[in-house]
């Protein structure tokens, strides 16, 4: 992996003259830093580090690493081609097992190269055209989220204040975003007074990605600790709270980003509105539930320490599961492309 300079805004993954360009979310926002890489590995490693982040993201990030994987594959011999795709495949889906957009893309990757009828060269082909047809359709699917979530906001005020947790912006997706998306047409809309960011430690993506993205557009952000969440709702100043989505399950259980859990509670205790923000290839229709959703976890440095400096005494001990599961009864819709949907009403959505 090499830094490049080159502009590409707020879209976190593109794919330009045989390379991907991604831009590295953990320099945020104190410098502003893309890498182009041209081989699977370094993809693998860019997920691996966090440089590139977020469901829809990932997702992209893996159909174009699979594009380089195929680019680098010697072989003409179409079974061979295949073997050796499906085994670079399992990589990218051990990776990040906990985000469900991530391993539809590889698994959708795999059945366009298996059943595109030609050679080898023409399976390339194909597999780049997927890639970047996916890329339009979750711009598209964005936009479409955030339409459909500005009709499920609260009518009165006429200006909202909404919080957010964790990132789910153009960066976490193509570059519109799902939550942030839902913000966004708000604010297009002049349906927003200000948008309040939770910090989401420990990696701060709230603080550091969230608000980095509304100062590039002009939309008035206010970053507060993830501990006062409660409070400002208990105050009537937060009118909906709008997060994504890393897997949701048939019946509406919701795995997201930790501490989205204690929000959807606060949210219900105060008659918050609770929103989840997510393309439906993030549902699971064949999981029944949220239980046994795999979490990763994250290193106890990141929890002990800020960047480099540390906050904990030497030899204590942390925990850091990256996300955690959110029950369906605390989840006031789930707004995808096709709308605005009830979590009881999900199964009726299947394809």
């Amino acid at each position: 992996m090499t830094e490049v300079a080159v502009d590409t805004h707020v879209y976190p993954v593109i794919w330009q003259q045989g390379k991907v360009l991604l831009i590295d979310q953990r320099k945020l926002p104190r410098e502003y830093a893309v890498v182009a890489i041209s081989r699977y590995e370094d993809m693998l490693t860019a997920i691996a580090d966090r440089i590139v982040r977020g469901g829809p993201a990932l997702a992209l990030a893996v159909a174009y690493g699979l594009c380089l994987a195929a680019f680098g594959i010697s072989t003409e011999d179409r079974d061979a081609f295949l073997e050796r795709l499906e085994a670079i495949a399992e990589q990218f889906k051990a990776s990040r097992p906990d985000k469900a957009n991530l391993l539809w893309s590889v698994d959708h990757m795999v059945k366009v190269a298996q059943t595109t009828q030609g050679t080898v060269e023409q399976l390339r082909t194909q597999l780049l055209t997927t890639a970047q047809a996916l890329q339009q359709e979750d711009w598209d699917i964005c936009r479409a989220i955030g339409r459909h979530g500005l009709a499920a906001l609260p009518a009165a005020p006429e200006k909202l204040t909404l919080y957010t947790h964790c990132n789910h912006g153009a960066l976490a997706t193509s570059g519109y975003g799902t939550s942030l998306g839902i913000v966004r047409t708000a604010w297009q809309e002049e349906r927003l007074e200000q948008i309040l960011a939770g910090e989401t430690r420990p990696w701060l993506q709230g603080s550091r990605l969230t608000a980095w993205e509304c100062v590039q557009e002009g939309i008035p952000v206010t970053v507060v600790t993830d501990s006062m969440a409660a409070h400002f709702m208990q105050q009537r100043r937060i009118h909906a709270v709008v997060v994504g989505a890393d897997r949701i399950a048939a019946n509406g259980d919701t795995l997201n980003k930790i501490g989205t859990y204690p929000l959807a509670l606060a949210a219900k205790a105060e008659g918050v509105p609770f929103l989840v923000a997510a393309p439906l290839s993030t549902i699971d229709f064949a999981m029944e539930n949220g239980q046994g959703m795999a979490i990763a976890q994250g290193n106890t440095s990141d929890v002990c320490q800020l960047g480099d400096t540390p906050i904990c005494p030497p030899g204590v001990g942390a925990y850091h599961p990256l996300a955690e599961l959110t029950p369906a009864h605390l989840i006031t819709a789930i707004v995808t492309e096709k709308g605005a949907i009830a979590p009881n009403d999900l199964a009726n959505h299947a394809p």
